[in-house]
């Protein structure tokens, strides 16, 4: 799925996660988003090896029949904590992280909830979630941007929409996010792949209902973790021609308070939403650099 990369297998509790990793040295975790797969990190995950890593990027709960929970918990604390037990799996020492979309969320809930676990923290397009929740309300143009989230929680009616016309949905949500990026389309038939397998959908769907759900499970947990500042070192990347989440918002909510050791954010030009694929050279490059400066690589 990833050339050069060899792929495992992860228990985390009665769950099973796929993992494609490649590379040796100090770990670099990476964690995607919606509606996307592992296979998102397929030039950054080479580019990290060459520069001394070992780069993994997990496949997220419920993103694969072996990984959709019992219970149907899909709290922001189980996310995290899979994320921990992942890293724990991998390796035993300190860790960069890396997450894009809902994987940037969880990126950073688990840095918050685990400050020993990792050197440093990247995420792209997506900025810290309190800090945004607490900007949205009044930014008309983002509630626009972020209707797909209201839809979301129209059990049935969402299912319907988004898993019809051969994803017709999901198709348009990537020409809207990244409106001048013409995605490859050996990742359109992954992630069409992904999504048609038992579960996905729903699993992935679940991921938005319940962070809107005050009552689902674990719920004042979730919080907790999700509002705590991140102790570890971050770089934010946002894309000039993000439909999904403006830049400007995206600046906002990435207040130096709620970042203990300090955040850098940058803005990548002529990229959108999937600001890796568009402009990956540059993207990589940064990534690669900000790590250099947060962890010697392993000897």
């Amino acid at each position: 799925m990833i050339e050069g990369a060899t792929i495992r297998s992860v228990s985390v509790d009665a769950l099973s996660f796929t993992v494609h990793e490649i590379g040796a040295g100090r770990l670099v975790l990476c964690l995607h988003g919606f509606p996307d797969t592992a296979r998102t990190f397929r030039v950054l995950l080479p580019a990290l090896s060459a520069a001394g890593y070992r780069a993994a990027a997990p496949v997220m709960r419920g993103y694969e029949p072996s990984s959709k929970p019992a219970d149907g918990d899909y709290s922001m604390a189980a996310l995290s904590q899979d994320v921990l037990a992942i890293a724990n799996a991998l390796d035993d020492e300190p860790a960069h992280l890396v997450g894009h979309d809902w994987g940037a969320s969880i990126a950073y809930a688990a840095a918050s909830r685990a400050p020993h676990r990792w050197l440093s923290l990247t995420t792209l397009a997506v900025p810290h979630p309190a800090a945004f929740a607490a900007n949205l309300a009044a930014d008309y143009g983002q509630l626009r941007r972020s209707w797909y989230m209201y839809l979301f929680q129209m059990r049935g009616m969402a299912e319907a929409i988004v898993g019809g016309e051969d994803f017709a949905f999901l198709r348009a949500l990537w020409r809207d996010w990244s409106p001048d990026y013409t995605p490859d389309p050996s990742d359109m038939a992954a992630l069409f792949e992904t999504f048609s397998k038992p579960g996905v959908l729903e699993a992935a769907l679940a991921y938005y209902r319940t962070a809107f759900d005050p009552a689902a499970p674990r719920a004042g947990e979730s919080a907790a973790i999700w509002t705590a500042p991140v102790a570890a070192p971050t770089l934010g990347l946002t894309g000039e021609r993000d439909g999904c989440i403006s830049p400007d918002i995206f600046t906002r909510s990435m207040p130096q308070a709620m970042f203990a050791r300090g955040v850098d954010v940058r803005r990548v030009r002529d990229a959108g939403h999937f600001l890796h694929l568009e402009r990956p050279d540059e993207v990589n490059a940064l990534i690669i650099a900000f790590l250099a400066r947060h962890g010697k690589h392993r000897e």
